[in-house]
């Protein structure tokens, strides 16, 4: 026997019924993220040799179409925070545009060959954005709407 009292799950009439209707943002910002970060270290493996930078773009072109559909079903929401939302949103930016700047000057200041700078040009951009979007949209989603939207 324990003395820990159980925990009773919430029910249904507790739950927030917005979050149902809202599409896979944060989910599609994750695979977008993680799609960005795995051609980022295949290009960076490849650096000192001549590898094929295919597998890197094909990655980069998914990344990207993963992003445009995301901010389409993103900006398609009725009912949200978006004051909350271009809050986080803009200082997130703020600080992965700075991050994303000093890696691009390591990548210029290293001579980078032109493809693949441009190539780690392009992810740095879809990194810089969708990291903030994922922290924007996370935080937005459990605001309460305002008036005014609803």
């Amino acid at each position: 026997m324990t003395t820990t009292p159980e925990r009773v799950l919430p029910g249904p009439d507790e739950i927030d019924k917005r979050q149902a209707d809202l599409p896979p943002v944060a989910r599609l910002a994750t695979v977008t993220l993680a799609l960005t970060i795995i051609g980022g270290i295949y290009l960076a493996a490849g650096y000192d040799h001549s590898a094929s930078l295919v597998p890197a773009v094909i990655l980069a072109a998914l990344a990207a179409t993963i992003l445009v559909v995301n901010l389409v079903l993103l900006a398609r929401i009725k009912e949200f925070d978006w004051g909350t939302f271009r809050q986080v949103f803009g200082w997130a930016l703020l600080a992965y545009l700075v991050i994303a700047g000093i890696l691009e000057f390591v990548f210029v200041y290293d001579h980078t060959p032109s493809r693949q700078l441009a190539l780690f040009t392009a992810l740095l951009v879809m990194f810089a954005v969708d990291v903030p979007l994922l922290l924007a949209f996370s935080v937005a989603r459990y605001q309460p709407v305002p008036a005014a939207a609803a």
